[in-house]
């Protein structure tokens, strides 16, 4: 009896943990940012968990309990989409724009009728969780104050230090460099007092902008709430960064690391053309792409003449060249270089024969050289690309060029050179792999487990710092306060040092001047 009652409970605990209701939230056009997203989803449907997702990028073949509300065509996706000029404004921070195209357009995006049908309809049975994505549109939050459910929210970058105070979570600016900057966790007084100033004057200019998003939220779901309030659903953080590539950073307890969570040791399979080129490879190839969005092709003709002479040069070496239209690239491609509008990306970097990979630094390619142990040659173009090449060139795995400005037929043939032949890129890009890779769960099981734990516990890991604003979380007040005590007991003391100055030369002053008029009247009297 006691055993078929442990059976019936254990059946009813697993059926209750396993069929969560999350409604996944992701408007975002960026296919890069999707991939992370969209395997967390995917493995949570695999679980047994109800999933409810809105995106630009449905699949063909859901699992079962994915279902998807297209958002496609609501937005131009951001795939082969950006050229070298828009690389060259995208240099140019431009926080307002920035806050348009991934903030205003996408929270513009609530009156879609798939969102709106959401809001004024929503399951009879209700969410137990909201997932989305932390950027720059935090108008979706709303969701966990509308359905009065917690909200998961991932960060496809490393931790996004400009919305740190609002998530409770106060970074320490000498040792976490921001995110647009080019810092190591080991700074110089200058850097730090750099950092501290572009971290803090880019956190005053997004809350200036993402502030104006309730008018979204009060517009299409008729909530009248302030932005900053929308924070304090996150009962959980999931960020793409993982310590032995970032360093040691402040984050509380409701911040859970999970760098790598899209990866997967076996990708798409090569072509037959491909797995030929690689095979016969056998005094090594080399890897180059911009990612899913940057053309390659739209480069100045000069920069693209560079890249052919130095692949011409480092022959019989090989490159693969991701090149999203091949009738736009200049003419003269070398004899050992393969083009291709899309590669299979885990399959080449896997590959026996693939020796080195040339990166614009993006963080979900960079992640996955290091899980292969493959060393890189970066040519940063905008965002956090030159962080993340500036965390991988400290650990002499990588040579960062600095931008495609920087970029020369001398330097990048011997950054290649060197990352070729210096064996200490391998060995320690070989090094970082097995610290990348030690954990105690894969970096999707560690996001599985806290979705659950949170479904279960609500915001236990919530900080109180949510309910501070950032002078009270900085104990500024505090500082404040403490410095007006001290000022206040030294003019104290000023003053009380006056007073006795006064009083005793006062004083003496006054005896003096009473002995001297008796002795002018005893004078007188004479």
């Amino acid at each position: 009896m006691r055993l078929l009652l442990s059976i019936c409970l254990a059946i009813l605990a697993c059926g209750w943990c396993d069929g969560l209701r999350i409604l996944a939230l992701f408007p975002i056009t960026g296919k890069s940012h999707w991939i992370m997203e969209e395997r967390l989803m995917i493995k949570l449907a695999e679980r047994g968990h109800h999933v409810d997702i809105y995106t630009h990028f449905p699949m063909k073949n859901p699992p079962k309990n994915y279902n998807q509300y297209s958002l496609e065509g609501s937005l131009e996706i951001a795939v082969n989409s950006i050229t070298a000029d828009n690389v060259t404004h995208f240099g140019n921070v431009n926080l307002e724009k920035m806050s348009y195209i991934a903030g205003d357009r996408l929270c513009d995006l609530m009156k879609h009728p798939h969102i709106q049908k959401l809001i004024k309809n929503p399951p009879k049975e209700p969410y137990d969780l909201v997932a989305t994505e932390l950027f720059m549109s935090p108008c979706y939050l709303a969701f966990g104050t509308y359905l009065k459910v917690p909200v998961i929210g991932m960060i496809t970058s490393s931790f996004i230090d400009w919305f740190s105070h609002r998530a409770g979570n106060p970074i320490n600016l000498a040792i976490t460099p921001g995110l647009l900057t080019s810092f190591t966790e080991r700074m110089t007084f200058w850097e730090r007092l750099q950092n501290t100033f572009i971290t803090n004057l880019i956190m005053l200019q997004t809350d200036y902008y993402v502030n104006k998003q309730n008018s979204y939220v009060k517009r299409y779901m008729d909530l009248d709430v302030e932005i900053p309030e929308l924070y304090k659903n996150l009962a959980l953080i999931l960020v793409n960064s993982h310590h032995s590539v970032t360093g040691v950073t402040t984050k509380h307890t409701g911040i859970i690391e999970v760098g790598g969570l899209h990866l997967k040791e076996d990708g798409d399979p090569l072509t037959p053309e491909m797995q030929k080129w690689l095979d016969e490879s056998t005094h090594g190839c080399v890897y180059f792409t911009f990612g899913s969005m940057v053309r390659i092709e739209t480069f100045p003709k000069s920069l693209v003449e560079t890249f052919y002479k130095v692949f011409k040069r480092i022959a019989p070496v090989r490159v693969m060249m991701k090149v999203a239209k091949k009738e736009d690239l200049l003419p003269g491609l070398p004899n050992n270089v393969m083009i291709q509008p899309w590669f299979p990306q885990v399959s080449v970097l896997k590959h026996k024969n693939l020796k080195a990979f040339i990166t614009h630094g993006g963080l979900m390619g960079t992640q996955e050289a290091i899980y292969f142990g493959i060393p890189l040659i970066g040519i940063p173009l905008f965002g956090d690309q030159n962080l993340n090449l500036q965390n991988v060139a400290r650990k002499n795995v990588a040579v960062n060029l600095g931008s495609f400005k920087n970029v020369t037929e001398e330097n990048l043939y011997n950054a290649i050179k060197s990352v070729l032949y210096d064996e200490k890129y391998k060995s320690n890009m070989q090094k970082l792999s097995e610290l990348f890779k030690d954990r105690p769960m894969t970096a999707l099981d560690t996001a599985v487990y806290w979705v659950e734990y949170v479904a279960r516990h609500g915001y236990i890991l919530q900080s109180s710092a949510v309910h501070l604003n950032v002078f009270q979380q900085n104990l500024l007040d505090v500082y404040g306060f403490m410095l007006l005590c001290v000022v206040t007991v030294l003019y104290l003391v000023i003053l009380l040092i006056r007073k006795a100055k006064n009083f005793v030369f006062g004083h003496k002053s006054c005896l003096f001047k009473k002995n001297q008029s008796k002795e002018e009247e005893s004078k007188k009297t004479n």
